[in-house]
């Protein structure tokens, strides 16, 4: 918007981290003219998943120091004269939330280019002119776009049922962070908090076709994660977000140890999901019961 518009203001509640980093790969280019496409597209993969798992890792031991160095970054982009404690300095440590990267750090040439500013602040009400802040200044603006209130929900929404009997995500803990405990043969893809969302998504898919050729080869239709009560449970995500917090009721849990766990590393996750036992004694497969002839009648009248 900053390169057609006359100006853009972006308006937020808190600062997040923002991070510059090249919109092409120079080293995944080189690879591509030197090797054949196949070996190349491998290496370059693996070692932005690396890469990945070794930065989260060392905001998790080190986030001081981690933080320090995203905001030296800042610094340095913008100058010494800029507000970086106000605009880009968040209050929790790194990766208690989501990174935000920026390609060629456009957004940080926008504001030395005066096209773009960050404005920090809530807002106490709209004006017609624009937005009134709770600072006391107003932001004058042709047009408003409103960016916040994300609302998670499970499934995509789909009210879901066993035998009769509606599922309270809530009360499930997630099995291998794609099925749910005692729902049968039903599997939701969720991607990683910290790396690129496909590649949990692809093992999960994987793990499926996994399952239902293990159904395929035994021969039964039913394929159940069956709940632990002596399991402990843990929020499904370990993330600060004021989104992820608003869900906590809508959401199911994890558990603090296999398969309910959820680790959000990608090599642990090919390890289970690529290469781990299917049957391994949680996920259950049966063939229906059968129903007893009395038991689609009323309870009152089967209780005679």
């Amino acid at each position: 918007m900053a390169k057609t518009a006359a100006h853009v203001t972006m308006l937020q509640r808190s600062p997040t981290y923002v991070v510059s980093r090249p919109a092409e790969d120079a080293t995944a280019n080189w690879l591509r003219s030197k090797l054949p496409p196949m070996l190349a597209y491998q290496i370059t993969r693996w070692r932005n998943v690396l890469f990945g798992m070794f930065f989260f890792n060392m905001a998790r031991k080190r986030p001081e120091q981690v933080k320090q160095n995203l905001i030296g970054m800042v610094k340095k982009e913008l100058g010494p004269d800029y507000d970086v404690g106000t605009h880009f300095t968040p209050r929790y440590n790194p990766w208690d939330q989501r990174l935000c990267l920026v390609p060629d750090s456009d957004l940080f040439n926008a504001i030395k280019e005066k096209r773009a500013e960050v404005v920090t602040d809530t807002i106490e009400t709209f004006t017609p002119t624009g937005i009134k802040l709770a600072s006391g200044k107003e932001l004058e603006a042709d047009i408003i776009v409103p960016a916040t209130g994300l609302k998670l929900i499970v499934a995509g929404g789909v009210q879901v049922s066993v035998d009769g009997r509606a599922i309270d995500f809530n009360k499930t803990m997630s099995y291998k962070g794609m099925m749910y405990s005692d729902v049968p043969n039903m599997a939701s893809a969720f991607g990683y908090t910290n790396a690129s969302w496909t590649l949990k998504c692809d093992l999960t898919c994987e793990y499926v076709c996994r399952i239902l050729k293990t159904m395929d080869r035994k021969k039964t239709p039913i394929a159940l994660p069956k709940g632990d009560p002596s399991v402990a449970e843990l929020p499904w995500l370990d993330f600060s977000s004021g989104y992820v917090q608003r869900a906590a009721t809508v959401l199911p849990k994890q558990g603090a140890t296999k398969p309910w766990k959820l680790y959000q590393n990608y090599a642990l996750d090919m390890l289970t999901l690529r290469w781990g036992k299917v049957d391994d004694g949680t996920l259950l497969f049966q063939k229906p019961h059968p129903v007893a002839a009395n038991e689609d009648k009323p309870a009152a009248i089967a209780a005679e």
